[in-house]
């Protein structure tokens, strides 16, 4: 069947109908961009009065923790050269300065190195001399076989000397004291061999 043209009435009224018509405009709205929801949630807080939440940081990774210092034992030498080594465990470097702790308590003793090794150092002073006493020694018999001090097998009397014999060397490795000295040896026979100590100190940081 052959198509109607239409006639020119009916184009005009097209024409009429077509002006007066308007596109349905949609519901749904175009999702925002990032800068846009960025902005709009900075806005929302400064209303609210409440501050931005900050921006996701990436976690910093925790120091390493310090080494352990090493601990000090009788002619150990960390950071000294060969030679100096040597000269220091044979007695041969300049002493100066000396502290007897015969007849000091624990606590006494204790105080009175660390104050006397803090002055020495102060000073620039590097071998010093530490006297604890190799305590035991000959006891004098009293009546019925017993000495004052109580009675050991072969005669033998402890002392407060033998306590800091051994009490100094573990001193020596607190931190109070860590941060000044650089090793300790028993000194020899003229010095008092094992009833005394040599103790090098750290040289003064230069400031």
């Amino acid at each position: 069947m052959a198509k109607r043209r239409a006639t020119p009435e009916e184009l005009e009224l097209w024409r009429h109908v077509a002006q007066t018509v308007r596109p349905i405009k949609s519901k749904r709205r175009a999702a925002p961009s990032k800068e846009q929801a960025s902005a709009a949630a900075a806005s929302a807080h400064a209303k609210s009065g409440k501050p931005a939440a900050p921006a996701a940081t990436v976690a910093k990774p925790k120091p390493s923790a310090a080494p352990k210092p090493h601990e000090l034992t009788h002619g150990l030498s960390h950071g000294i050269d060969r030679r100096q080594a040597a000269r220091f465990r044979k007695g041969k470097l300049p002493i100066e300065g000396k502290i007897d702790l015969h007849g000091r308590t624990q606590q006494d003793a204790h105080d009175d190195l660390l104050a006397f090794l803090k002055r020495a150092h102060g000073a620039g002073k590097r071998t010093v001399l530490v006297v604890t006493g190799k305590g035991m020694t000959k006891g004098g018999m009293t009546k019925g076989g017993m000495t004052k001090g109580g009675m050991t097998k072969g005669g033998m009397t402890g002392s407060k000397t033998g306590i800091l014999r051994q009490a100094v060397p573990r001193w020596l490795n607190e931190p109070a004291f860590r941060s000044l000295v650089l090793a300790f040896d028993h000194a020899e026979p003229q010095h008092g061999g094992e009833g005394a100590l040599y103790v090098l100190l750290k040289r003064v940081r230069e400031r």
